[in-house]
């Protein structure tokens, strides 16, 4: 049994239901993941107690409604979990980011035995991790598939393929797979991560979000049953256009990370030994530039928290614009779709700024690899790195100027 596994049991928390937002046992469960984060990331140690304690929390649930067994948290609440979980460890966020915008599709699917029975999954602890890219597209990001599919065998079918970037999948229960099916058609499977023939390999290298299972997984001969099949014409028109929530659930983890700047900057003006001989000031909570790099530091955290919460904002309101017109509905998601762009543009700057500045808090000594201070500007730049700044403020300005729809995906 892991130590903090351990941890948990010693001091009784009890998940006796799925944990909400703000609650007790979430702050908790927040604080537990948050202990080694530093270590973990330095010495590449992968989270799997911790997630272990996200299953037993139920933390999956957050989003289903209270009726089916969920939590039946808002919009706005899940991006603040996601804050308080890039807070407490990015690697640990970015890894449950896939769940959350699979569960977001489930929901809003027609509730077939099929559906209900993912549902009660997440409600039981189960994670959902995706395994959608293929290399061999030339365009990143369209969610085309071009070497996964699937064969007739039996009642059901066989799948072989190739994924990568496969974020949260080493971790996951379920996996969320893009394929084609016999005839071509483009569809979407979700399978059991440990069927046989399934193999996941942690080969992510990249220099930020070390632990996130970000690797290759491969598909050989996998048995995958007729109802684990999605088609395309079997998916409920309410898909939350442009996948608002993926994007900003990477905007929001950004916006943790200035939060752990944050603290760690604090921390070391506090434990800073000595000054320069030329400051103005003897000790370094008591100078003013320090205090000024604090402060600024703040200000982005508080910035960056507040902008992703009014983008969540409009996600909320999609559903009653819904029941008032295609017409409304419309309009409404090219709002949240817009708001949660911008949030993006804003936030990874205002993250990796910060993650700059709190080395001109620490000085020098900051730099050693035993602090691990640099993992947070890794891994703000990983994470604004999945759908490039340039890309996303030139569809922006492109509506803004010549009316033009932004693209359909999350990722442009």
């Amino acid at each position: 049994m892991t130590q903090i596994v351990e941890k948990v049991l010693d001091h009784q928390i009890k998940f006796s239901a799925p944990v909400r937002a703000n609650s007790p046992e979430l702050q908790q469960l927040l604080d537990f993941i948050a202990v080694g984060a530093a270590e973990r990331d330095r010495d590449r140690i992968l989270p799997y107690d911790v997630v272990e304690l996200i299953r037993r929390s139920r933390l999956g649930a957050l989003r289903i409604p209270v009726a089916e067994g969920g939590a039946g948290s808002t919009a706005r609440e899940l991006f603040e979990v996601a804050i308080r979980l890039g807070d407490a460890d990015a690697n640990v966020a970015h890894i449950v980011r896939n769940h959350f915008s699979v569960t977001e599709r489930i929901l809003r699917s027609e509730r077939t035995e099929r559906n209900r029975r993912w549902i009660k999954a997440a409600v039981d602890g189960a994670i959902f991790g995706s395994a959608a890219t293929e290399l061999e597209l030339k365009r990143a990001g369209g969610g085309g598939v071009a070497n996964t599919k699937l064969t007739p065998y039996g009642n059901g079918y066989r799948l072989n393929g190739t994924k990568y970037y496969s974020t949260g999948s080493l971790y996951a229960d379920y996996l969320y797979v893009r394929l084609l099916t016999p005839d071509g058609s483009a569809a979407t499977g979700i399978i059991p991560s440990h069927r046989d023939g399934v193999e996941l390999i942690d080969d992510w290298d990249g220099f930020g979000q070390r632990l996130t299972g970000t690797g290759t997984t491969i598909f050989t001969n996998v048995r995958v049953e007729a109802d684990e099949v999605i088609l395309e014409t079997d998916t409920d028109k309410d898909n939350l256009p442009y996948n608002i929530v993926p994007q900003l659930f990477l905007t929001a983890v950004n916006a943790g990370i200035i939060r752990n700047v944050l603290r760690d900057a604090i921390n070391l003006v506090h434990k800073r030994p000595r000054t320069f001989y030329h400051a103005v000031a003897e000790q370094a909570a008591d100078d003013p530039l320090l205090q000024q790099t604090i402060g600024q530091i703040s200000a982005n955290a508080f910035a960056a928290e507040s902008i992703v919460l009014a983008a969540a904002d409009a996600l909320d309101r999609l559903p009653a614009a819904k029941a008032q017109g295609a017409e409304s509905e419309l309009a409404a998601a090219l709002a949240a779709s817009l708001s949660a762009s911008k949030a993006k543009l804003i936030v990874d700057d205002l993250a990796t700024r910060s993650a700059t500045l709190l080395f001109e808090v620490g000085g020098a000594s900051t730099t050693k690899k035993s602090s691990n201070l640099d993992r947070h500007w890794r891994n703000a730049r990983t994470l604004a790195s999945h759908n490039p700044s340039h890309f996303k403020a030139r569809a922006v300005g492109d509506y803004e100027i010549n009316g033009k729809p932004l693209p359909p995906r999350g990722f442009f």
